[in-house]
């Protein structure tokens, strides 16, 4: 994996990035086009066993943005894009987005979400996509027998390297 920045003076790059974020997000924000949780299975603090390690995962991060030179509130901050492909069985370990807003797009396969928000997995299928804000901690695994492609948009805080946050 490599850190690739995008100077300001490549647009096409930045656009397309930018692209495939405004994208997720307007798919994220078609009512139940994205797995969701059923209405009375919602929780607040849902308790499930949490893998701390990745496994069966590729992280390549695409391409990276620093959004320093937007202002002083942006100091430090990165728009970051990756391609995420998890192997049958393979899982992505617990982590937060109190601090990393994310966007997820699966465009192949189809992945099991276990969040702090939920009592059962939410499912999420080739073609959907889904917004990770807030309080929102959760893990994925990808319970299928193919590989689970997934596109991930987010914004790193500095104090987040850019190759640990899953």
């Amino acid at each position: 994996m490599f850190l690739k920045v995008i100077a300001p003076r490549n647009p096409i790059k930045l656009v397309l990035a930018f692209g495939l974020l405004a994208s997720a997000a307007a798919f994220a924000a078609a009512p139940a086009y994205a797995g969701e949780c059923p209405a009375d299975q919602v929780a607040t603090n849902a308790v499930q066993s949490m893998p701390s390690a990745p496994e069966g995962v590729t992280d390549e991060v695409i391409s990276t943005i620093d959004l320093s030179t937007k202002g002083d509130a942006w100091k430090g901050n990165r728009f970051r894009l990756r391609k995420l492909v998890v192997q049958p069985g393979g899982v992505v370990p617990w982590h937060d987005h109190s601090t990393r807003p994310a966007n997820i797009l699966v465009v192949e396969g189809a992945i099991s979400e276990y969040s702090n928000t939920c009592k059962v997995a939410i499912e999420h299928k080739a073609g959907e996509a889904t917004a990770e804000f807030g309080q929102l901690a959760h893990w994925w695994k990808n319970n299928g027998s193919v590989p689970a492609v997934l596109y991930s948009a987010d914004i790193l805080p500095p104090d987040m390297d850019a190759h640990g946050a899953m």
